[in-house]
């Protein structure tokens, strides 16, 4: 029997109400990103609130399994970094207790959910997503509810252009009223003015009745019997009121099913292989039978007899055939002959290919978009666990909790997912990149991240600190701190003020031999710095020295000298000399020109500022010896 202790209930219960409270935060998030995708098909069209229901809740279905691995990273994030934050965690550990130990249940958990995403997509999502297809099918074939606008016109009505000049919103009554209505061509437009009117709705919503009053009406009487006459008969009418019909369907009908028998997304994994079969099958039928077309097609001329043709094939075996020749010879009557027939079968060839082409091509996209579908439906399920060892580690190693930090990380993380996994699918589906590799590209990106943070969190390695990156900055950019040696009010041990002077003047001498030496004004040797190395750490000694000086003067209670040690720089030790420590390393980089050329002048400009550095040392170890002496001659005259 599996024993589950204590521990791991305490976390899966601090987990599971993050996760629900993120899921409907993740949910509603998305929705509201998905309902702009298709706000045009809902605003106008008066849809009744049980079509807005069932809308809404076929897009919540189709969306939790994009919510599912964003809440399992916010809330992973959240529970491990309250853990750290309220100093838990650390009694986990002090208790013996690794992270994965502490991972165990949850991970258990996540499992569970990936299955149920993977059953989601595969049972309930195909059914939701088909469901969702026809009633947007139906919303977009919908015609719009009347909102006629003031001042420009109004398309919305079929076969009929409505201008209105001002409305009266709480009568409905309409001024200024101009239409044009066209039937079959602008042959047949009719034109009506009236000086007011009222649009209402029938009964069934089949129809409109628009009342007009004190107008005319302008009509084409064009028909069969004057299709050859230059002139186009009308008629006009005046009324004082008038009744006309205009066709307007302002139900709801929910479309056929048929069309969106392509639809990948409504299938389970069983139906996609079943219908890549079939689409397979037809696609490599009709792919032989335009193979078979073509090796049918003839493109002999029809003006030359069967001699005529052999004796023309004769002469192109001939080096004294010219093409040109031949049809200079012809008539100009067949001359134009041959070329219209010419172009007339690259025309046709033309067409009948970019046909063939169009069919083909259809054909591979709905392939690809069937296996990108059945590739998908793993992939989503495996994020939800690939965004687990993201979020549980990094929420681990930042210690903070609430819905600050882990907000914005998680947004951070889908977003580089999110990208990645678009530009994945957009690239599959266009046929550029293979299916595999276009909707893997994702997991395969943030694969080697999750290892790291697992790793560096169960190893209490530290990822997030600001001063290890600031100096690391600082050093590749050569920039450096300055020194503040400030005064101190206890002093344990007095300095060691002869030590200090022996050892001030020594280092003075060693700089000037160096500077001497090595010639720091001057560009390095680049064969010396990049393939013949030599070791030189007469800096790094001499630093260290210095600094142990430093740190004993700093005991002083003399403000001349506390200031001085102000002064000193922090020297680079090693940048001066090559760039890396392996010699190969050195070697790879002078290989690559843009590379060694970057870090010889970062090297060159490291030697300018030793120059300056060493300077600025031997100067204020003068003023720091001149001091001490002075402050001993005082002494003794006391």
């Amino acid at each position: 029997m599996i024993h589950v202790k204590k521990l791991d209930i305490f976390i899966a219960k601090q987990f599971g109400v993050l996760f629900v409270g993120a899921f409907f935060i993740c949910q509603f998030v998305l929705m509201m990103q998905f309902l702009w995708k298709y706000v045009n098909e809902l605003i106008g069209k008066g849809l009744s609130v049980e079509v807005l229901a069932q809308f809404f809740g076929y897009m919540a279905l189709i969306l939790v399994p994009q919510a599912l691995p964003l809440a399992i990273l916010l809330s992973a994030l959240i529970t491990f970094g309250n853990l750290g934050e309220s100093s838990e965690l650390t009694a986990i550990k002090a208790a013996g207790i690794s992270l994965m130990q502490a991972f165990r249940s949850l991970i258990v958990i996540v499992v569970f959910i990936s299955l149920g995403s993977f059953y989601f997509q595969n049972v309930v999502g195909p059914n939701a997503n088909m469901s969702f297809a026809r009633l947007l099918m139906s919303m977009k074939q919908k015609s719009p509810e009347l909102e006629i606008p003031e001042g420009i016109f109004y398309d919305g009505i079929p076969q009929c252009n409505l201008y209105v000049q001002k409305k009266n919103v709480e009568t409905g009554m309409l001024y200024g009223i101009m239409i044009y209505r066209m039937t079959d061509s602008y042959e047949d437009a009719a034109i009506i003015l009236a000086d007011s009117g009222m649009l209402q709705s029938t009964a069934e919503k089949k129809h409109l009745v628009l009342s007009l009053y004190d107008g005319e009406w302008f009509e084409n009487m064009k028909s069969q019997e004057f299709a050859g006459s230059a002139s186009v008969p009308y008629r006009r009418e005046t009324f004082v009121r008038k009744k006309i019909v205009l066709d307007f369907d302002a139900d709801f009908n929910v479309a056929d099913a048929g069309a969106l028998s392509n639809n990948s997304r409504g299938k389970s994994i069983s139906q996609i292989r079943h219908d890549i079969d079939s689409l397979t099958h037809v696609y490599d039928s009709i792919g032989r039978a335009f193979y078979h077309d073509m090796r049918r097609v003839s493109w002999a001329l029809p003006a030359f007899s069967a001699k005529d043709s052999l004796r023309a094939v004769k002469m192109a075996s001939t080096k004294s055939f010219n093409i040109d020749t031949v049809y200079n010879r012809m008539p100009e009557e067949k001359k134009l002959e041959a070329v219209n027939y010419a172009m007339g079968q690259v025309r046709s060839a033309i067409s009948d290919l970019d046909f063939k082409g169009m069919i083909t091509s259809d054909g591979d996209r709905i392939i690809r978009q069937h296996r990108i579908e059945e590739i998908n439906k793993f992939t989503v399920a495996l994020s939800c666990l690939l965004f687990f060892f993201i979020g549980a580690p990094l929420g681990a190693i930042i210690r903070k909790g609430g819905l600050g930090v882990p907000v914005i990380i998680s947004v951070l993380v889908f977003i580089v997912y999110y990208i990645f996994d678009n530009m994945g699918y957009r690239m599959a589906r266009g046929g550029m990149w293979t299916v595999w590799f276009g909707k893997g590209i994702a997991l395969a990106v943030l694969s080697p991240l999750a290892v790291f943070f697992t790793y560096k969190a169960n190893n209490d390695s530290v990822v997030f600190n600001i001063d290890m990156y600031r100096n690391l900055l600082m050093r590749l950019l050569g920039l450096r701190l300055k020194r503040h040696v400030s005064f101190k009010d206890v002093i344990i041990e007095t300095p060691r003020y002869d030590h200090d002077v022996e050892v001030l003047e020594r280092i003075s001498a060693e700089i000037s031999e160096y500077s001497r030496s090595h010639n720091l004004l001057f560009a390095p040797n680049v064969v010396n710095v990049f393939f013949r190395y030599s070791p030189d750490n007469s800096i790094a000694v001499i630093s260290e020295e210095l600094e142990e000086v430093i740190e004993d003067l700093s005991n002083t209670r003399d403000p001349k000298i506390l200031t001085e040690l102000s002064h000193y720089p922090f020297m680079a030790v090693k940048a001066h000399t090559r760039p890396f420590e392996r010699k190969w390393l050195n070697i790879v980089a002078a290989l690559v020109v843009p590379v060694g050329i970057f870090l010889y002048i970062r090297m060159w400009r490291f030697r300018l500022r030793l120059y300056r550095d060493l300077r600025a040392v031997r100067h204020s170890n003068s003023v720091i010896v001149r001091r001490i002496r002075q402050m001993k001659f005082e002494g003794l005259r006391r």
